[in-house]
């Protein structure tokens, strides 16, 4: 698969780089933006003040960018955290796209979003402060309006970005059972797609 894999608000940092190397290694073409232009974070608080800095428009400006030269393939587009509501924007506005995988992270659901059975998978912590239970059952009844087929794994105890081998949120049996189902939801999108 051709995939398109946001960062955090951390930025462009080792692990997602690690996590591209994975899926690499699984036989995925990965491209992995940098929406921050060079900036990386110590803390999820400077992150989102820069975040909040450069702009939604901007950064979204930036991320549909970096994936027009490769949407006529079929992206999957993937992100983590932040990453994610970037990737999910991108995916119900491109009716190219492949699959949508999401880490630690949704987005808002626009009222006309159409995402013809466009398969979704989320794994997020529980309980995770990003990711409240009341606002992932909303999201996840919404991305079902718009017409998506949604997988959600949740990970008791977990923090917010337990993939991230950098971060005291670090969580090495949550990371590594995302991973393991993650891959198999890629397979399964290039089963589907031969």
């Amino acid at each position: 698969m051709n995939i398109m894999l946001f960062h955090s608000t951390y930025g462009l940092r080792p692990a997602v780089h690690r996590a591209a190397d994975r899926l690499r290694a699984a036989g995925h073409e990965v491209w992995t933006p940098d929406l921050f232009e060079g900036r990386t974070f110590d803390t999820v608080e400077e992150g989102m003040e820069h975040k909040d800095e450069v702009g939604k428009d901007e950064l979204l400006k930036r991320a549909v960018l970096a994936a027009a030269p490769y949407s006529e393939r079929g992206l999957v587009y993937a992100g983590f955290s932040f990453g994610a509501s970037v990737a999910q924007t991108l995916a119900l506005g491109d009716e190219k796209a492949r699959g949508l995988l999401l880490l630690h992270g949704t987005s808002d659901i626009a009222e006309n979003a159409a995402a013809d059975g466009l398969p979704v998978q989320l794994h997020v912590a529980e309980p995770d402060p990003f990711e409240t239970d009341d606002w992932l059952t909303a999201w996840y009844l919404g991305m079902g309006r718009a017409g998506a087929d949604v997988e959600v794994y949740r990970y008791a105890g977990a923090g917010h970005l337990y993939t991230d081998p950098d971060l005291p949120d670090f969580d090495e049996e949550a990371a590594e059972a995302t991973w393991r189902v993650a891959l198999g939801f890629l397979d399964s999108l290039e089963e589907n797609a031969d």
